[in-house]
């Protein structure tokens, strides 16, 4: 699929905001294999006194900000062209439960890609008994990795009701877990710390889904949105799957994949520092448009 993407987030701030320092992540990336980044352009406004580009630590690009004078509002755009495609699982060749740890130490990298850095806690997720043991129910003699992982997606997209008023960005996955209620960051969450308390190494998606109206009614326009799934390492065979538990389905062309973290802090759309005080409005609108099959 080639999609054209549009996003646009605003800060309208009750005082005047000043000294502010921002970290962007919105743009999608190039994945070999997966999507490819054909063009893409981001603005700022108000415009930055500083900006500068890098690649982070998982090799993905980010965008610093600088913005010295004194504003009352903040304004975020993106827009790319990308292709995306359908990621096809073949025969399951992931080891049983009980063979991972051996393959797991055979891993010898700590680059990126390694699932070393999706193994242990992380700055969002670390350990949570009661999470341990709903995972541990989950698991049957004789699964596959895959299968615990796809078995794990069904049970949280069941078990939990989807609910953007219960939760915030800063909700706990134990939080969520006892709601049993949340956003795709929760499920996510929720899915990965289960996972890794089982040792399998999972890490956290940030991306755009592209969202499909009911039949006879129009799209509405900024009514996508962007999304949250999860990264599951299945062995040396099988290498990384994805799979989303909000809508129990293995992540295809309609997912749009802007970064890949250890939980949301790594990957978070917007993150920094401001001076000022009191509110402040925030909004956000997101297009992905279907350019060609």
């Amino acid at each position: 699929m080639l999609y054209d993407l549009s996003l646009h987030m605003g800060y309208l701030y009750d005082t005047l905001a000043s000294g502010a320092r921002h970290v962007i992540r919105v743009m999608p990336l190039s994945v070999p294999g997966r999507q490819r980044l054909i063009a893409g352009s981001l603005t700022v406004t108000p415009s930055p006194d500083e900006r500068v580009v890098f690649d982070d630590f998982f090799r993905q690009s980010a965008t610093s900000v600088l913005l010295r004078a004194p504003h009352d509002k903040l304004d975020i755009r993106m827009q790319a062209r990308v292709s995306v495609e359908t990621p096809s699982l073949t025969a399951d060749f992931s080891p049983e439960l009980g063979r991972l740890a051996a393959e797991l130490a055979s891993v010898w990298s700590l680059d990126p890609q390694s699932p070393h850095h999706l193994a242990g806690a992380s700055p969002r997720i670390g350990d949570n008994a009661a999470i341990a043991a709903y995972a541990r129910e989950t698991v049957k003699a004789g699964m596959t990795i895959r299968e615990i992982a796809m078995a794990m997606c069904r049970r949280i997209h069941t078990d939990f009701t989807y609910d953007s008023e219960a939760t915030t960005v800063d909700t706990t996955p134990a939080e969520a877990f006892k709601l049993k209620r949340g956003v795709c960051q929760d499920f996510s969450h929720i899915m990965i710390c289960a996972l890794r308390s089982l040792g399998i190494p999972a890490g956290y998606v940030s991306g755009f889904l592209r969202t499909i109206p009911p039949a006879g009614k129009e799209r509405l326009e900024g009514a996508d949105a962007m999304h949250a799934w999860v990264r599951v390492w299945c062995g040396e065979a099988e290498g990384y799957i994805e799979l989303d538990p909000t809508n129990d389905i293995v992540a295809g062309c309609d997912h749009i994949v802007v970064g890949y973290g250890r939980d949301y802090s790594d990957v978070a759309p917007v993150i920094g520092v401001l001076k000022s005080y009191g509110n402040q409005q925030t909004t956000q609108a997101v297009d992905v448009i279907p350019v060609r099959a």
